[in-house]
């Protein structure tokens, strides 16, 4: 007897669980029960679980009876001549949705040749283990899975062309790469995806060296004729926008050229790009500081008796204006209202972006690095037939990534671009490397993908052979212009005194526990009391009861709340140190400072 479960719940019990697991089977593949229901047995406690609950992730496979697949070659025709469809694949019990309960009762095979009279099921294709971006990997099943994983996560990060319609679009932090291409290693997948509609990177010449240490640790070189003709440009966009808001009272923001008697009025100069209407013109070139969107608001705090005094009408300002570091060019204004029927003024900023030293590229194998060196193509290694390559790929990324698929597309690459076509690298289907070596070999190039390179700067041959072809490869939007981030002096909070947060504010560098290691270890101990003094300030302490005392400015005397006039000293201490003393106190702990000569 086995007991028969039902979405977690107890129904009955049954004398054979496999009979009874292989009649519902049969039921549902026969249409006489949904086909959302799925049957499993836990052979440890010979225990029927039937499900039927919403949140299951279920996946399709083909039905296989008696060692042979249910679909045929004669399906297979009529699907391609639209005589049926899945639905009608479904109906017939050809091809049934599993759950991960009934999957563990199946035995899957990978390929129809695999079949073996134990197979209850074959798979749809080996892709459909695969989410979308991850089947763009070509040769992907040559990587090791972290790879595979690592290569899927960058291809989201790619620059490319996101949308037709991007000139009339308001979108945040946007990148377009300006001359995207079609790989020539693909996948399956990038036809069905329709991937030639919306490219993200370019079939460049990659050449797998070493280049004076430049290439270092990950670090790629790149030609910088490349550059000069277009390699990785891009424009990065950025919407700043502004809004008429209501407040109670009937008090409204203007957006207009500021008056100068505006509490907050900027300079003349901050002003200049705006027209009458306090808005900016398109193509206008802005810099740091400059103001985008004019604006005047209303004073923050009305207390009952300002409506009748004289200085009511003082507002403030609170214009848009470019943030720190911040440049671009005025692409787009758009003039609107919002839900609420206020005026709403959108400008859209566009920023060339060309690489530079410290921008990030990658392949599509997660083989990612940043520009360590752009080299003249005169000083750029060259081939016999005068080949210079794009981008220089350090040998140190391969052995212990295991990513064999790079390899691999850089001959396939070479292959195709040499035949002028594409090349199949879908996963588990693609062309198979010995044709493409053959291929190869057949265009009056080594099969090996190895050639002759000559140093650029001497002009010498290299005494070994340079592995070089083509590749895909892909400029990532974690570029320098948005990160870059130093600090000497700058505001600080108001609270702590301590340099303020975030790059966007001029924020401070922070000192953490570990960098503060390094400079111990390195016995740079002024260096380390520079770091740590940004909120450096100096105190009175009464030595007779050890609370912080009073310092009278005005009349230059020092005087105890407690102990009156007391022996006080003044002490350098952390505002922040002086905070938590004030912490204490207001939780009723005393603390007491005691006093030492500083030796």
């Amino acid at each position: 007897m086995a007991d028969v479960y039902t979405s977690g719940r107890f129904v009955g019990t049954v004398d054979s669980s496999e009979e009874f697991r292989q009649k519902l089977v049969e039921a549902r593949r026969a249409g006489e029960i949904p086909d959302t229901v799925n049957v499993h047995i836990d052979t440890d406690t010979d225990t029927v679980f039937v499900e039927s609950s919403k949140g299951r992730l279920r996946r399709p496979l083909i039905v296989v009876k008696d060692g042979k697949s249910l679909l045929t070659n004669d399906h297979l025709n009529r699907l391609k001549k639209n005589d049926l469809k899945w639905s009608d694949l479904m109906k017939d019990g050809i091809v049934e949705y599993l759950d991960a309960g009934e999957e563990e009762n199946a035995l899957i095979a990978f390929a129809e040749e695999d079949i073996t009279p134990e197979h209850t099921h074959l798979e749809v294709s080996a892709l459909a283990m695969f989410g979308l971006v991850t089947s763009l990997v070509p040769f992907a099943n040559y990587n090791s899975a972290q790879k595979v994983n690592t290569g899927s996560k960058n291809q989201k990060q790619a620059l490319g062309f996101y949308a037709a319609n991007y000139p009339i679009r308001m979108d945040m932090d946007v990148n377009l790469l300006h001359t995207p291409q079609r790989p020539i290693v693909k996948s399956v997948m990038h036809d069905i995806s329709e991937y030639e509609k919306h490219p993200s990177g370019q079939n460049i010449i990659v050449a797998v060296m070493s280049f004076g240490g430049y290439n270092m640790e990950d670090a790629i070189v790149i030609n910088r004729g490349s550059i000069d003709r277009g390699l990785g440009r891009s424009t990065y966009y950025r919407p700043m926008v502004s809004e008429e808001l209501r407040y109670s009272g009937g008090l409204v923001d203007e957006i207009s050229v500021p008056d100068k008697e505006v509490k907050g009025y900027k300079s003349e100069r901050d002003y200049r790009y705006l027209e009458d209407d306090g808005i900016i013109y398109p193509e206008a070139i802005l810099a740091e500081g400059d103001v985008v969107i004019g604006k005047t608001s209303p004073p923050r705090f009305l207390s009952g008796m300002d409506q009748y005094n004289l200085t009511a009408d003082l507002r403030r300002e609170s214009s848009v204006s470019m943030q720190h570091g911040e440049r671009g060019i005025v692409d787009f204004v758009l003039v609107t209202e919002n839900g609420e029927g206020n005026k709403l003024v959108q400008v859209k900023l566009r920023q060339e972006r060309i690489p530079e030293v410290g921008d990030k590229f990658t392949s599509r194998h997660g083989q990612k690095g940043v520009v360590g060196l752009i080299v003249p193509q005169a000083d750029m290694p060259f081939s016999a037939s005068g080949v210079t390559p794009d981008l220089l790929f350090s040998p140190h990324g391969i052995p212990t990534r295991m990513t064999m698929a790079h390899l691999i597309e850089l001959v396939a690459g070479k292959a195709g671009a040499l035949s002028a076509r594409t090349v199949d690298s879908t996963i588990f289907d693609s062309e198979p490397e010995a044709a493409i070596r053959q291929e190869l070999l057949g265009l009056g190039f080594r099969d090996s993908g190895l050639e002759t390179l000559y140093n650029g700067r001497t002009g010498e041959q290299y005494k070994v052979k340079i592995y070089i072809g083509n590749m895909y490869y892909l400029r990532l939007k974690h570029m320098v212009t948005n990160k870059i981030h130093s600090r000497a002096r700058g505001p600080v909070q108001l609270l702590t005194r301590q340099p303020t947060e975030g790059r966007a504010k001029e924020g401070g560098l922070r000192l953490g526990e570990m960098e503060k290691d390094t400079f111990v270890a390195h016995g740079a101990a002024m260096v380390l009391k520079e770091r740590f003094d940004s909120d450096r300030t100096t105190l009175p302490v009464c030595e007779e009861c050890g609370l912080v005392a009073i310092y009278d400015e005005y009349k230059k005397r020092a005087f105890c709340q407690v102990c009156g006039e007391s022996e006080i000293n003044f002490v350098e201490m952390s505002y922040a140190f002086k905070l938590i003393l004030d912490e204490f106190k207001s939780l009723c702990i005393y603390p007491k400072l005691r006093l030492e000569d500083k030796y």
